[in-house]
């Protein structure tokens, strides 16, 4: 009896579809004659899930008795014995009701898969073990009922339920998921559009990475090592000249003619010191590269071709962009080029394009910063051409007939020491003089076979040919070392002008010049490190790359700026010519770090003047506001002391009204001119504690008409950590603002709840509601919305209280209301050990 198959409907939220469509599949099956049978399904009052169930054979559920009150579980041992050909078992991650036979009703479908019995099931993305946190730190609800990541993995089949958040939202509101009084709830909750969005991008790139894991499976099972080109992803081989550019935005279009195309740009520098492309190139291409959507890679190998195909490789790359070669004709004699041998090395799996561009043979310039150093390959070379070479030529010439004579015997061994000089400079060349010299004795002067020499002119002949030699090689080193010389005085001077430049420009990114650092000496990671005093710690002012060092010694490298400044480079040991430019990175990097200093002042005195022209501002926005409630208490004041007219007792009482309206507008308005002054000059100092909103807003429902505004605050909603005042004076700025704009006759509703750690405050209106590109500026100070007559406010209102909000670390947003209208929402941090969230709402969503 062999294992049962598992499919599985994932879906990003409730409501999506799942049950619906396991149970379509179960009737598509009955239909071609499998034996099904529902062992658990839950419809949820879902009408159109209830009628699926109808013609479906359901086996009986267990009930089980826990603390009074009767539950229905799967009954396992029922399937088991009435063993159908394929089970229906919904909401995989349930927790059953302890006394049940498994703790999990995952575990009870391994006993049904394990008894042969294929199961069809569904499980929603947040209810994934590994995703636990990111669904709490999206939706705000911590997932009690999970299910291990490995047994879904382990399904046969895994099908995405997919839904556009809009499209669920609507499906809510039609009161096809949850009942009537349930959907405002949901939807203003856990189903915000946000919410689904994100938790729709984790199902898809979860089902994604499954695909791409079922892929591998199969090709490793079936010993494919060919690439399958089902996802384009292209890589874009950059010199640092200016051809880049070109190769990335031709990458990017042909990554957009397929669907999920990728670009990966690459830069490959060598491991011996300076790179060979300048660094303000590199750092446009980068950026190019970003803003395009693609990413930039920097590796580090001495044979260009073979790190380039190591690295397509290794991402599974299908194409490779390389630029014409800017070699000019005669070089290549020096070689095939890297295009070249990228075609040809890259096999039938990649597809190499050769890009023409403006530069094309026009000369890569002198190769830049090597330094004098010619590697191990080229030093081996040239010791085999001056010491094995002369041997091999003297073996030849004794061994045929030919007779070329002494002096170009001579010329033909000064050519080998030429070639030796060239290849490994002045050492091996001195010791093919040497042999060359003592060859020439042996061989080819008489006496032959003896080191003396009978005929004196050919001791002046050996005499001069060793010098000669030894002049030549001198002369041919000599110049590979200048050569070297101007190449890395070229580089630096390129470095240094970039750094110039960049003083010039007012560059204050202090992460981009380390970066540069990193990218100039292909490092691993550099750290920019600093301290108070001379006994002080070390900490870090700015780091790039992994694991940076914490103190100057820990570094591979270490250049002191000052006193209490030092730059740390971690992944190698520089040579000591290269030290000249890193001091110019480092005191580059010391200007850019108090420049950051001084931008952060100035950006501080910025703020003041800006507190200063708010005020002044002020003074001038409210003068009407302000001189209309004095007019009107002067006024009544004036006409109740005037003696002329005799007044009723209702009359003084209106008069005496007006007068009490009038101080608690001018109160009002005052009140919020001092708010508004003290969160533009930062003096606001919340004093948090722990508060229950039942407490705070009905107090701050008192400036408002009775019956304006209704409240529905839990008791059993955990306390909030806010300043008492400060909120009170928040929420009631809102809840005027809201009642402001709200028809006659329809009250602002005033509603809490709590979501994770935190709680929601909501105040809703059915007001005229407004446009999305004026949310944000509702907020501003002396803002007024729409035809609010003069006299109703400064603009200042949601401005205080948006600042009392943010400086007890709460949030507050505009949202549109469900119908018509505008919701204020305001969340809170709860305190620690708060009540538990109201008992008719369910702490999680439910399928």
């Amino acid at each position: 009896m062999g294992r049962g198959k598992l499919r599985i409907y994932l879906g990003a939220a409730p409501g999506v579809g799942k049950t619906y469509a396991m149970l379509a599949e179960a009737h598509r099956r009955v239909e071609r004659g499998t034996d099904c049978a529902v062992a658990f399904v839950e419809h949820h009052g879902r009408p159109r899930t209830e009628v699926l169930l109808h013609g479906l054979e359901t086996v009986p559920r267990r009930t089980i008795d826990y603390r009074g009150t009767s539950f229905t579980e799967m009954d396992v041992d029922a399937v088991l014995a009435r063993r159908p050909a394929v089970a229906l078992v919904d909401e995989l991650a349930h927790t059953n009701v302890p006394g049940s036979r498994n703790p999990k009703r995952w575990q009870d479908v391994e006993e049904l898969l394990a008894a042969g019995i294929d199961v069809v099931s569904t499980v929603n993305i947040q209810h994934l073990e590994s995703l636990g946190d990111v669904v709490e730190s999206i939706t705000g609800v911590r997932q009690q009922e999970t299910v291990p990541d490995e047994v879904v993995r382990r399904a046969d089949q895994i099908e995405l339920v997919d839904m556009s958040p809009q499209a669920l939202r609507r499906r809510m509101a039609h009161g096809n998921v949850y009942k009537p009084d349930k959907v405002d709830a949901a939807l203003s909750n856990y189903f915000r559009p946000g919410n689904l969005t994100a938790l729709r991008e984790l199902a898809l790139l979860w089902t994604a990475d499954r695909v791409d894991e079922y892929l591998r499976q199969y090709r490793g099972e079936h010993n494919i090592r060919s690439t399958w080109q089902a996802r384009e992803r292209i890589v874009v081989g950059l010199t640092g000249g200016p051809e880049g550019r070109t190769l990335i935005r031709r990458a990017t279009r042909l990554a957009e003619k397929g669907a999920g195309g990728e670009v990966l740009a690459v830069y490959i520098s060598r491991s011996d010191g300076l790179t060979s492309a300048s660094p303000k190139e590199l750092a446009v291409q980068r950026t190019l590269v970003e803003d395009l959507g693609g990413t930039f890679h920097h590796v580090v190998g001495d044979d260009i071709p073979d790190a380039l195909l190591d690295f397509a490789r290794g991402v599974n790359a299908t194409q490779i962009v390389l630029g014409s070669s800017r070699r000019r004709s005669w070089q290549y004699v020096l070689g095939p080029g890297v295009g070249q041998t990228v075609a040809r090395e890259s096999g039938p799996d990649l597809d190499v394009h050769i890009v023409t561009h403006g530069e094309v043979a026009k000369g890569r310039g002198l190769p830049v910063a090597r330094g004098a150093r010619l590697g191990r390959a080229r030093i081996i070379g040239g010791w085999l051409v001056g010491v094995a070479a002369p041997v091999l030529l003297s073996l030849a010439l004794t061994h045929t007939d030919a007779d070329l004579g002494l002096a170009n015997d001579m010329l033909l061994f000064l050519a080998l020491t030429v070639a030796s000089a060239l290849l490994g400079g002045f050492l091996p060349a001195l010791a093919s003089a040497a042999v060359g010299s003592l060859l020439l004795n042996w061989f080819f002067t008489p006496p032959i076979h003896r080191i003396t020499v009978a005929d004196p002119m050919n001791i002046v002949a050996i005499a001069v040919f060793f010098g000669v030699a030894m002049a030549v090689a001198s002369v041919v080193d000599l110049a590979a070392r200048r050569t070297h010389q101007a190449a890395r005085l070229r580089a630096e001077s390129e470095v240094l002008s970039y750094l110039a430049g960049s003083v010039l420009r007012g560059e204050t990114s202090l992460d981009a010049l380390l970066e540069r650092v990193r990218e100039t000496f292909s490092m691993e990671s550099v750290a920019l490190l600093e301290r108070a005093g001379g006994t002080e710690p070390w900490t870090h002012a700015a780091t790039v790359g992994p694991h940076p060092a914490r103190r100057p010694e820990d570094a591979d490298v270490d250049m002191p700026v000052g006193d209490h400044l030092a730059l740390a480079l971690s992944g190698r040991v520089l040579p000591a010519e290269d030290r000249r430019v890193l001091g110019a990175f480092a005191a580059q990097a010391a200007v850019v770090l108090d420049r950051q200093r001084l931008v952060g002042e100035a950006e501080e005195a910025r703020k003041l003047a800006e507190g200063n022209k708010i005020r002044t501002s002020l003074l001038a926005a409210v003068s009407h506001d302000l001189r209309t409630p004095l007019a009107g208490i002067k006024a009544s004041v004036s006409s109740l002391r005037s003696d002329d007219v005799e007044w009723s007792e209702e009359d003084r009482a209106e008069l005496l009204e007006g007068i009490e309206a009038g101080a608690d507008r001018l109160d009002h308005l005052v009140g919020n001119l001092l708010d508004m002054s003290r969160l533009q000059t930062g003096t606001v100092t919340p004093l948090i504690r722990a508060v229950d909103l039942d407490e705070v807003v009905p107090m701050a429902l008192g400036g408002v008409p009775d019956g304006s505004a209704e409240a529905d605050v839990p008791e059993t909603l955990p306390m909030v950590q806010v300043d008492k005042g400060l909120l009170e004076r928040a929420v009631a700025n809102i809840v005027e603002n809201a009642v402001k704009y709200s028809p006659d006759g329809v009250p602002v509703a005033v509603a809490a709840s709590a979501l994770g750690d935190r709680v929601e405050l909501r105040v809703v209106d059915r007001g005229p509601g407004v446009p999305d590109e004026s949310k944000d500026g509702i907020f501003e100070p002396f803002q007024r919305f729409g035809d609010a007559p003069r006299g109703s406010g400064v603009g200042l209102g949601l401005a205080v209280a948006r600042g009392f909000v943010e400086a007890m670390g709460g949030t507050i947003s505009a949202e549109d209301t469900p119908g018509g209208g505008l919701t204020m929402v305001l969340t809170l941090r709860a305190a620690l050990g708060g009540a538990p969230p109201p008992a008719d709402l369910p702490a999680h969503a439910v399928t």
